[in-house]
C-alpha cells in the first residue's frame, strides 16, 4: 500500500461538475493499494499519516501533526501509484489491486484516520475526478507499507 501525502492550505474533489468533498489545512493523501496489501497495512499507514510531523511549530520547525494543528485529511483513491513505466511508453497497472480489494482497503485508511480522530473527506472511488490543491511549502512525501 502506498499513500503520498500532500500538505495542503486547501483540497477539492470534483466529479460532474459537482464538488463531492473539499477540506482546509491539512493533507491531500492519495492512496494506492496493490494485491498483497490487507487490513494491517491500511492500519499502518494511517496511524503514520495521522503522527506525521510536517506542519510547523513556533519556532518554524515541521514538529506538528495533523490533531495538533486541527488538520483535515482528503483522501482519494489512485491506483496509477502502482504504474510501471520502466518499459515502453504506455504505464502497466498489473501491480494495482483489482478494483473491489482497492475499495475496501481505501475505505479501511480513511476509517482508520477518522478513528485517530481526524476529520476526514473522501473521492468517489473509480470515478473520473478533478482535483484541486494549493500545495503548502510544498511537503509531498511517500509513505509505503
Amino acid at each position: 500500500m502506498r499513500v503520498l501525502i500532500q500538505r495542503v492550505s486547501r483540497a477539492a474533489v470534483t466529479v460532474d461538475d459537482r464538488e463531492v468533498a473539499a477540506i482546509g489545512r491539512g493533507f491531500l493523501v492519495l492512496v494506492g493499494v496493490t494485491h498483497e496489501d490487507d487490513a494491517a497495512a491500511a492500519r499502518k499507514l494511517a496511524a503514520k499519516t495521522v503522527k506525521l510531523r510536517v506542519f510547523q511549530d513556533e519556532a518554524g520547525l515541521m514538529n506538528l501533526a495533523l490533531p495538533d494543528v486541527g488538520g483535515e485529511v482528503l483522501a482519494v483513491s489512485q491506483f496509477t501509484l502502482y504504474a510501471d513505466a520502466r518499459k515502453g511508453n504506455r504505464p502497466s497497472f498489473t501491480d494495482a489491486a483489482r478494483p473491489e480489494q482497492g475499495e475496501e482497503l481505501y475505505e479501511a485508511y480513511a476509517r482508520e484516520v477518522r478513528a485517530a480522530g481526524v476529520p476526514v473527506q473522501t473521492g468517489v472511488f473509480g470515478a473520473h475526478m478533478h482535483v484541486e490543491l494549493v500545495n503548502d511549502g510544498p511537503v509531498t512525501i511517500l509513505l509505503e507499507a
